[in-house]
C-alpha cells in the first residue's frame, strides 16, 4: 500500500491568471498523507477549507466499512485544531464552553459544546488538555476559531492555529497497530479519551482515545515539526498484518449514524439546542457562567434528535418524514447501514412526544416512500463497551441475498 513520494504533490492548480482560481486553490489544503489514498481514486469535498476524501472511486464503500468494523481502517480527516494558551486558557475556555473545563485534567480529553447566546449551538468537537495552560480544541466544520479569538479579549490567553493535522485509526486491531508502529510500544494507561506523547519513527505525535466511528481507536495529531511520511508509512506497515485500509467519509459514514454521533451544520446547526439535539448531559448548568446559559436554564429540556431505521431503502434528506400524512420531522444525515441490512438515520421530529417507536412514512432517496421506525440512539452498544475495548466480538457479515 505503500505509494512514492513523488505523490505528495497534490494541489489544485489555476486554470488562468485570474485571482479567482489561485485564490481558490491558496483556501483548500489536502492532507499530508492525500497521497495514501490516490490509487483509489478519491472524490474530494471541502471541509474546513481542507480537501477530505469523500469516497472512492475503485473501492465499494461497503467493503471499507466491515475494514473498519472486522480489522482496521485509516481516515485522514478535515478536522481542524486550535490551540488556546496561556495563564486564562482554562478561564477563558469556561465562559465559552458547556461544561466545566477545569475538571479536565492534563493528559485527559473531553467533549465539549459551545453555544449562542439563545442557546443555540454552534460547534462540538474534543477539547485536549495537553498542559495546565495549553489545549487543543479539534473541530468538525465551521468558522469556529473566529469566535474562540472573539472571546479571548480580556483574557491572558492566545488562540491560533497550530497547524495540526488529524488522522484515526480505527477498528478491532487498533491497538494492535499502535503497540507496533509506537517507537516505545503501548502508551501505559492509555484509557478512553485519554491523550499521550508518543514518538512513531522518532516523530513527534499526539494520539488520543477517539474517534469518530464508536469503534475501538485512536487519533494521531502532527505538526510542522513531524515529518509526515514516516508517521504514514510506519503506520501502514504496522497495520499490514491486520489488514489496514486507509477509508473516505462514506465509508465511516453509517458507523457514525448508528453510533449516533453527531455533524456539525448537518445534524445540528444554530437554531438547534443541545436538549434538542439529545445532547443536554453535556450541558452543566451548575458551573460557572458560561455563553448561553441563561438561555439554556430557560430552554425545553425535551429531545427531539433521534435514530430511525428504514428497511429496505435510505431516508432522503429534508422534510420527508410523515405521521397521519402531516408533517413529522426532517431527516438530517442517511445512509445504507451493511450491518443491520437497513437505512439509518439520524432525525429531528417536530413533536417531542415523538420517541422511539413511533412508526412513520418516510420518503426515500430512490423515490419510493416506505415505513420507518423512531429508535434509540446509540442503535446498538448502548454501553459503549466497543470504544472501550470491553467488547472484542467481530461482528459477521450478513449473507446477501
Amino acid at each position: 500500500m505503500a505509494h512514492s513520494k513523488s505523490n505528495t504533490e497534490f494541489v489544485i492548480k489555476p486554470v488562468s491568471s485570474g485571482g479567482g482560481p489561485s485564490e481558490f486553490r491558496q483556501s483548500m489544503k489536502p492532507h499530508p498523507l492525500v497521497h495514501q489514498e490516490l490509487s483509489y481514486d478519491p472524490h474530494f469535498g471541502i471541509y474546513n477549507r481542507r480537501l477530505r476524501s469523500l469516497e472512492y472511486g475503485n473501492v465499494r464503500s461497503e467493503d471499507l466499512y466491515w475494514r473498519l468494523r472486522r480489522q482496521v481502517g485509516l481516515a485522514h480527516t478535515g478536522e481542524l485544531a486550535t490551540e488556546i494558551r496561556g495563564p486564562d486558557a482554562e478561564a477563558m475556555l469556561n465562559r465559552v464552553f458547556t461544561r466545566d473545563v477545569s475538571r479536565v485534567r492534563v493528559g485527559r480529553c473531553s467533549y465539549q459544546l459551545a453555544c449562542f447566546a439563545d442557546g443555540g449551538m454552534i460547534m462540538d468537537g474534543v477539547l485536549l488538555r495537553l498542559a495546565s495552560d495549553r489545549f487543543w480544541y479539534a473541530q468538525g466544520d465551521g468558522e469556529f476559531p473566529v469566535w474562540l479569538r472573539a472571546h479571548s479579549e480580556g483574557f491572558d490567553v492566545e488562540v491560533f492555529d497550530p497547524d495540526v493535522w488529524i488522522s484515526q485509526v480505527q477498528g478491532p486491531h487498533s491497538m494492535d497497530v499502535l503497540a507496533q508502529a509506537s517507537d516505545e510500544g503501548m502508551p501505559e494507561h492509555f484509557r478512553y479519551f485519554d491523550l499521550a506523547h508518543i514518538r512513531i519513527g522518532g516523530q513527534p505525535v499526539v494520539i488520543s482515545r477517539t474517534g469518530f466511528t464508536n469503534e475501538l481507536g485512536w487519533e494521531f495529531y502532527f505538526g510542522p515539526d513531524a515529518d509526515a511520511d514516516v508517521i504514514g508509512e510506519r503506520i501502514l506497515k504496522a497495520g499490514e498484518p491486520h489488514g489496514i485500509h486507509t477509508i473516505p467519509a462514506a465509508a465511516t459514514n453509517a458507523r457514525r449514524i448508528e453510533a449516533g454521533l453527531l455533524f456539525s451544520g448537518t445534524d445540528f446547526d444554530d437554531s438547534v439546542t443541545p436538549f434538542t439535539a439529545g445532547l443536554g448531559a453535556f450541558v452543566d448548568l451548575d458551573k460557572a457562567d458560561f455563553i448561553g446559559m441563561a438561555a439554556l436554564a430557560q430552554a425545553d429540556k425535551r429531545r427531539r434528535t433521534w435514530g430511525l431505521q428504514c428497511a429496505g431503502g435510505v431516508a432522503r434528506h429534508g422534510d420527508t418524514l410523515f405521521l397521519d400524512d402531516e408533517p413529522a420531522g426532517r431527516v438530517c444525515s442517511s445512509a445504507w447501514s451493511p450491518c443491520l441490512q437497513r437505512g439509518v438515520a439520524i432525525a429531528r421530529l417536530n413533536d417531542p412526544k415523538s420517541g422511539p417507536g413511533t412508526e412513520l412514512r418516510v420518503e426515500c432517496v430512490d423515490g419510493l416512500a416506505r415505513a420507518g421506525e423512531v429508535c434509540e440512539l446509540p442503535m446498538y452498544d448502548r454501553a459503549g463497551e466497543i470504544p472501550r475495548g470491553k467488547c472484542t466480538d467481530i461482528p459477521a457479515v450478513p449473507a446477501r441475498e
